[in-house]
């Protein structure tokens, strides 16, 4: 399941369970300094070896937080700092209940891992935040308000040559059919479902952007042959997709699909339009199909 299949109302439950679960973790941390500065016992939970998974926190992170949270990269982070940072507070425990000076590495260590576990917890709640607030409330995908800025950001890996990305324009054929045969409730249910089904397809770190109308614009993290592959695996799966529009019988929709590289060399703005040449070349050659942009289109 991902983040983009869940409605507004459970995001909006999510980000209360972590805001619940950064309020525990910040008691724990505030009932670890007062046991280790007024020298009182340690709570026997920090001694065990499922710490991690014994507080608070770590009860909602290993068995109460949200199923699409399980296979984000950054919860998957989360939950590694988290662990970490038991071991040490385990450590730095047992010195101070034995009357040892707590070693000075162990507690500097200590105080790293809590940064960026607290570094984690900001980083995945602003996220989530601005997936509720940036997201197109009928198909889940991002607006494209806040389109550019994201682009931009992952341009900047392209020239830097950390990561590469590709970009695909698609849109549903013969939309407009659909809604003067079935109406604008029916049409509006075949857009949720064509994007939810797109989000569901791609990876947590591609990118699913409603561009207009029957349009999405996709960030794919990958070269060309790869993003071609997924792209087309996304075509067939749309074409077999029955759309329940509560008719006796589902209805199906295709997709046409242009693809490109997001170009270091060129304005994001100019890649965006070298996907919607590529498109419009899918759209004149039958439609159901993609292309891949050439200088000649």
């Amino acid at each position: 399941m991902s983040l983009f299949n869940i409605n507004r109302e459970e995001l909006q439950k999510v980000i209360a369970q972590l805001e619940q679960a950064m309020y525990n973790h910040q008691q724990w941390y505030k009932a670890l300094n007062r046991s280790l500065i007024c020298r009182l016992p340690s709570d026997r939970h920090n001694l065990s070896p499922e710490a991690h998974k014994e507080c608070l926190f770590g009860q909602w992170y290993s068995t109460y937080a949200h199923p699409a949270l399980l296979e984000h990269p950054g919860f998957i982070v989360l939950g590694e700092a988290h662990k970490q940072m038991h071991v040490l507070a385990s450590r730095i425990s047992i010195a101070a209940d034995s009357g040892s000076p707590v070693p000075t590495n162990d507690y500097d260590n200590f105080l790293s891992i809590l940064e960026r576990l607290q570094l984690e917890l900001s980083t995945l709640k602003r996220e989530l935040e601005d997936l509720l607030y940036s997201r197109d409330p009928l198909t889940g995908a991002i607006t494209r308000v806040n389109m550019l800025p994201i682009l931009r950001e992952q341009q900047a890996f392209v020239k830097r040559k950390i990561l590469p990305y590709c970009l695909v324009m698609m849109d549903l054929d013969f939309f407009k059919k659909v809604n003067d045969l079935h109406g604008h409730v029916a049409g509006d249910q075949v857009l949720a479902a064509s994007s939810h089904f797109m989000a569901e397809h791609l990876r947590p770190f591609d990118k699913l952007f409603r561009y207009g109308g029957e349009e999405f614009l996709f960030c794919i993290q990958a070269e060309l042959p790869e993003s071609q592959e997924l792209v087309e695996r996304l075509r067939a799966g749309l074409e077999s997709m029955p759309i329940n529009i509560g008719q006796n019988e589902p209805i199906h929709i295709t997709g046409s699909f242009g693809l490109t590289a997001l170009d270091a060399a060129v304005s994001v703005e100019e890649s965006i339009a070298h996907a919607d040449k590529a498109l419009y070349a899918a759209k004149s050659s039958g439609r159901n199909c993609i292309k891949i942009w050439e200088p000649t289109m």
